[in-house]
């Protein structure tokens, strides 16, 4: 599995753009919650190893066991739902051995290496409507095993992934017609139905959540309560912030006006210490990376290592969009981490997985 590379076609640029983000986000984390910080350099640590190790294995043989992957993405997602671990009212984390983790997060990255896969193998049959079929049918069970955990803004986040990978496998754009035709008009008329009273398409507090972006003055001590902090906070930070670790009574650590500010709301804290220098330097190297898995996608050997390098690009560029958003109050707010910054060792280790992957894909590309 092993081959053998030249040094000079190792991306250190990738590497050294997500190391900086990472290293911005336990600064963070630190400041957001001290405790939490030490964890989050223990995930860095051991998402570096495996980032390295599987840069230099054959991601083209690793492919080979993708229906293995499949299989086991169902196993850990069923076992989410049997044996999972709840908090806050969500089943989202299973406990093995005393190691807890987050199944979903490990999914996004599992997806995209069995459909990068299932695709470059079919990939002269994309244009038919028995293949895409065939794709959205072994879709249906993870999609829906991460949405009834609940986990609303994950099965967002990786029908996106899936987008993506069908219109980077080749699907034919009358099906991608069609499918915006029929999305733009059915989510307009979901959107309408879930905000009726008695709608039961989603959960209340979803409802409430989307209810309060739409009318905030009606949810300012309840369920907007953190977006209207949070942008508050960021709004504090001013050019240059406030400092770190400040210890000013209205900032968001102190003050508590945004619970767990370490994880789904960690962009209001550097926004509020680091200001908008901080702000648009997270933005920007989220950018950076995405573009530079871009580039790797257009120079790759095969099909699945375009899907692989890009998938990882817009899992990194989207998340990030979703969860700035939200602490910017541009969307209802939803619980996603920002990648690389967020505190979470699953979703940590998985994005080095990917980009493990994805510094193969480099050593391996066309000249």
């Amino acid at each position: 599995m092993l081959r053998q590379y030249h040094i000079r076609d190792y991306d250190f640029k990738l590497i050294v753009l997500v190391v900086s983000l990472t290293v911005i986000g336990i600064f963070a984390i630190g400041s957001a919650q001290e405790s939490s910080q030490n964890r989050q350099i223990a995930g860095f640590v051991l998402g570096f190893f495996m980032m390295v190790v599987l840069s230099l294995f054959d991601y083209s043989i690793i492919l080979r066991f993708y229906w293995i992957m499949y299989i086991l993405n169902l196993v850990l997602l069923e076992l989410v739902r049997e044996l999972g671990v709840e908090r806050g009212g969500a089943q989202r984390w299973l406990n093995i051995f005393g190691i807890q983790f987050q199944p979903s997060e490990t999914a996004k990255i599992l997806l995209l290496l069995f459909f990068a896969q299932l695709i470059m193998k079919h990939k002269d049959e994309m244009g038919s409507i028995k293949m895409v079929g065939l794709c959205v049918l072994l879709f249906i069970p993870p999609i829906a095993l991460i949405y009834k955990q609940p986990d609303l803004s994950t099965s967002v986040m990786v029908v996106l992934l899936f987008c993506v990978v069908l219109f980077i496998g080749g699907i034919s754009w009358k099906y991608i017609i069609m499918a915006v035709a029929v999305a733009v008009p059915a989510f307009i008329i979901l959107l309408t139905l879930v905000l009726q009273p008695d709608q039961q398409i989603i959960d209340p507090y979803q409802q409430r959540r989307i209810l309060a972006h739409f009318y905030p003055d009606e949810y300012a001590t309840t369920e907007a309560y953190q977006q209207i902090n949070s942008v508050t906070a960021i709004g504090s930070g001013m050019l240059y912030g406030k400092g770190y670790k400040n210890n000013e009574a209205s900032s968001v650590k102190s003050g508590n006006f945004i619970s767990e500010p370490q994880t789904d709301f960690i962009y209001a804290v550097i926004g509020e210490e680091f200001g908008f220098v901080g702000g648009c330097t997270v933005i920007v190297l989220l950018i950076l990376i995405s573009f530079e898995c871009i580039m790797v996608a257009r120079r790759a050997k095969d099909l699945a290592g375009t899907i692989i390098a890009a998938g990882v690009a817009a899992l990194i560029g989207f998340q990030g969009f979703i969860n700035i958003s939200v602490a910017t109050r541009v969307i209802p707010n939803t619980g996603i981490p920002l990648p690389f910054v967020s505190y979470g060792m699953t979703s940590l280790v998985s994005l080095y997985i990917g980009v493990g992957f994805v510094l193969n894909v480099r050593l391996q590309c066309k000249k």
